[in-house]
């Protein structure tokens, strides 16, 4: 199947009537920027499911694909860790019957089947649309962290290089970012490169709204989107 290009999921998107994109129709999205995103793959079924897993390498992540569902693990809709094809589908099984239960009247697509991304520094990156400034864009350090201790930074868009600089080592926690007492130092220039082409995204399609990478985990060497959800204007829905 041909990859959607960002106008044709958008389109897609609202026409349907909804404003809230699926994670994969998200991630997709993202990495229509530029942007490096785990690998993620949606499955019709448990054979499929299965066959994705082999080719993607365990251990991998199960998750409950369909467009009424906001917090999936709310609703047993995920599963980490999986280390073999039998246990990806009983996953499958298990993740369908509890989504199934809990929320009788949401439309299941299947399950994305994901790649386990190796453990590094979380961040976020999100933008909301202000309605006196337009798109704002925020990073900070992602996971639990943003709820818990709020240690962020906004810029308005567009973006120039100096801004993604100055957001990024602003924020409190930047020493866990810079090697902190022998921990891996992460590259803050991929961050910023990452900042600067969501700047340049957000630019380009005004009918996105809001949007949380949450988390990126971020390496030595590169860093990689492992969640995405993004919202579009309800009013550009016809």
């Amino acid at each position: 199947m041909t990859a959607l290009n960002s106008k044709e999921i958008i389109q897609k998107v609202l026409s349907e009537g909804r404003s809230l994109l699926t994670e994969k129709e998200s991630k997709d999205l993202i990495r229509n920027a530029g942007v490096n995103v785990i690998d993620t793959r949606l499955a019709a079924s448990k054979e499929e499911a299965i066959c994705i897993g082999e080719q993607l390498g365990y251990p991998v992540v199960a998750k409950i694909s369909s467009k009424e569902v906001t917090h999936k693990s709310d609703a047993g809709g995920v599963k980490l860790g999986i280390q073999s094809s039998e246990e990806l589908g009983n996953a499958y099984d298990e993740i369908c019957a509890s989504v199934a239960e809990k929320i009788p009247k949401a439309s299941i697509e299947g399950v994305t089947v994901q790649q386990s991304a190796r453990p590094g520094v979380e961040v976020i990156v999100g933008m909301f649309t202000d309605a006196q400034f337009g798109p704002v864009l925020m990073f900070g350090l992602g996971g639990i962290f943003v709820e818990v201790i709020k240690d962020v930074s906004f810029r308005i868009v567009p973006l120039a290089q100096k801004d993604s600089k100055r957001m990024i080592r602003e924020i409190k926690g930047y020493p866990l970012l810079d090697g902190y007492r022998g921990q891996e130092k992460v590259d803050i220039s991929i961050l910023e490169s990452i900042i600067l082409k969501l700047s340049n995204f957000v630019g380009q399609y005004p009918e996105i709204k809001e949007f949380d990478l949450n988390p990126i985990f971020a390496y030595c060497d590169d860093a990689v989107v492992v969640d995405a959800r993004v919202i579009l204007n309800v009013e550009d829905i016809s």
